[in-house]
């Protein structure tokens, strides 16, 4: 009998297929379409501690084979969240997984410690130290080992929940950040976060989003991605969330035998919003067909030989 869920240490899901942050907003808009009891999990859009506007438009183009977004964080704020968002949220009965941002550790430590004390809606926290697309705080946490070690490392005797950091590929060897975060105290590892790009309006000769820059995301970071998975299983214990460009089954594979146990879904949601239901589906057919009994037989596959031994 095939069994979808999967446990990522101190985290277990009904099936390894969560809806990326920032791609699912806080779920209201697709709740006529979907049912988010399917889902694993669904991680919200980057929270901050006060409301913010985000960046000015345009704040999003098309590009070959995938995205730029430069959403610049907007958010309601904590406040709003725990009072409206978050009790819609605990109705529908999925777990909740709420991605944080801050400017300052101390921002950080405080959305940590209020969310912990939320009650029973939420999952497990997210921290944000990978997004491209704000001034302050975001990716400047995410491409210091050390300055990442110290953020985890004060948010984490506040935070009762499992703690997920999300890193960014934007640096030079991300299994250095990947490893300074699971010695400083994250329990899981979600990779990765959009790559920094630019598309310029050849009309105007400046570029076209409003930010200028902004971080690339489907398809076409894919196999970027999927590397980054692999040597970052090979170089911690923690378990992995593995993430960029997922669109068919056959995608979300690669991802897990290269050492991912569960996947986030983002761009694709954008073209079909039901892609996660459509992948469950996909993958129980797979397993089954294959005579697996669970999707955790089959991560960390790629660095084995036939014979079990490592690459």
């Amino acid at each position: 009998m095939t069994n979808l869920k999967v446990k990522l240490g101190p985290l277990e899901l009904k099936t390894p297929f969560m809806a990326a942050s920032g791609t699912f907003g806080f779920g209201e808009e697709y709740a006529s379409l979907v049912d988010l009891q399917d889902f694993g999990a669904v991680v919200v859009k980057g929270l901050t501690l006060k409301p913010r506007r985000g960046n000015p438009p345009p704040r999003i183009v098309e590009t070959p084979a995938g995205m730029l977004n430069a959403i610049g964080l907007q958010n309601p704020g904590l406040e709003v969240f725990l009072s409206r968002e978050l009790p819609r949220l605990q109705k529908s009965k999925v777990k909740v997984i709420v991605n944080i941002a801050g400017e300052t550790e101390e921002e950080y430590v405080t959305l940590a410690r209020e969310l912990s004390q939320a009650g029973d809606g939420l999952a497990a926290l997210e921290l944000n130290v990978s997004c491209p697309n704000v001034k302050k705080g975001g990716i400047l946490f995410g491409t210091s080992p050390s300055v990442l070690a110290s953020l985890v490392e004060k948010v984490r005797p506040v935070c009762s929940l499992p703690l997920i950091v999300k890193l960014t590929p934007n640096v030079t060897d991300i299994t250095e950040t990947a490893r300074a975060a699971e010695s400083s105290g994250a329990d899981i590892l979600s990779l990765v976060n959009t790559f920094r790009g630019m598309v310029i309006d050849i009309a105007s000769k400046r570029p076209f989003l409003g930010n200028k820059t902004g971080g690339l995301s489907g398809p076409a970071i894919r196999p970027l991605a999927v590397r980054m998975v692999y040597d970052v299983y090979a170089s911690v214990k923690i378990p992995l969330i593995g993430m960029g460009g997922i669109c068919t089954l056959e995608d979300s594979l690669q991802f897990f035998m290269a050492g991912a146990s569960a996947v986030a879904v983002g761009s694709a949601i954008f073209s079909d919003p039901l892609t996660i239901p459509r992948l469950t589906a996909e993958l129980r057919s797979y397993l089954e067909k294959e005579g697996f009994r669970s999707p955790e037989e089959i991560v960390g596959t790629a660095h084995t030989s036939g014979n079990g031994e490592e690459l």
